[in-house]
């Protein structure tokens, strides 16, 4: 016993500040990827290389549409190392929640010249809660212990790379206690839904029962890319895609899995929302 608290004393505070303070992150860290579209002469060998088509062209009377799709992407580094020009590179960003599914969808359109040469950008445009999301969480934060959070994790079909961020929420070095958030074993008792995986059709009427079963005013975040769009599974004959297709989603956490910042991003997003009475 003495040895543990020995321990425990010597290493002193281990919670991470975030989200007061920017978390330091590993260079090997991979978070979304950054496109610039002026410089992106061709996003053809992109398109072809992303394993969930995030990437998508419509070539239309002249003119290349390109759509970059956040919540399909799995942040893989494909499209960056495929594209010659550099006009694709990898950050480290993860705070991307958003509470409107299209504001995670980036379209850019380019003229095609009869001769082939190089197609010029006339307009690209993002969803605004790209750049809004970080300031109106900001705001949202200093009112946080107004009110706990009880959340109800739910899989829908994962393969648990999800389930295994969220578990590092509770430990010391995130704590998420401390916002007065926590986990409860009934959705009866939540306030908030945690869905992860793409939904497979033996999980839709428990999660229809489960959305049921949670008291209003509910919150429902969409967690990875799975959650989101179905990822890397899609809409087949064992899954539904996203966790939209069968209940009403709230925010959106993109990741493949998302970091716990980033969960810890989206949730805090959802419990400024609740607060607001927006839901």
């Amino acid at each position: 016993m003495f040895k543990i608290l020995q321990k425990t004393f010597s290493v002193g505070t281990a919670t991470a500040d975030y989200p007061r303070i920017a978390p330091r992150v590993a260079e090997q860290f991979r978070g979304c990827p950054e496109f610039d579209f002026a410089a992106w002469n061709d996003a053809r060998p992109a398109a072809e290389a992303c394993p969930t088509g995030a990437i998508a062209l419509i070539d239309s009377e002249g003119l290349r549409q390109v759509i970059v799709d956040y919540g399909r992407c799995i942040f893989c580094g494909e499209c960056a190392e495929t594209s010659a020009d550099e006009a694709v590179r990898m950050t480290h960003q993860f705070e991307l929640a958003v509470t409107d599914r299209r504001d995670l969808v980036l379209t850019a359109e380019y003229t095609l010249y009869p001769d082939g040469s190089h197609a010029a950008l006339l307009s690209a445009t993002s969803g605004p809660g790209m750049e809004e999301t970080g300031k109106r969480i900001e705001a949202a934060i200093h009112n946080l212990l107004g009110r706990s959070l009880s959340i109800r994790q739910v899989d829908a079909g994962s393969c648990n790379g999800c389930e295994q961020e969220i578990v590092a929420l509770n430990n010391p070095v995130y704590d998420i206690e401390r916002f007065g958030i926590h986990f409860v074993a009934s959705p009866r008792h939540a306030d908030m839904l945690l869905v992860t995986g793409p939904v497979t059709r033996n999980m839709e009427l428990a999660l229809r029962k489960t959305w049921v079963a949670t008291p209003e005013p509910k919150v429902v975040a969409a967690v990875g890319a799975c959650g989101i769009s179905g990822g890397i599974f899609g809409t087949n004959y064992a899954s539904l895609g996203g966790v939209d297709a069968v209940i009403p989603v709230d925010v959106y956490i993109p990741g493949c899995p998302p970091r716990p910042e980033a969960l810890l991003h989206g949730i805090l997003l959802a419990l400024g929302l609740a607060r607001r009475g927006g839901m």
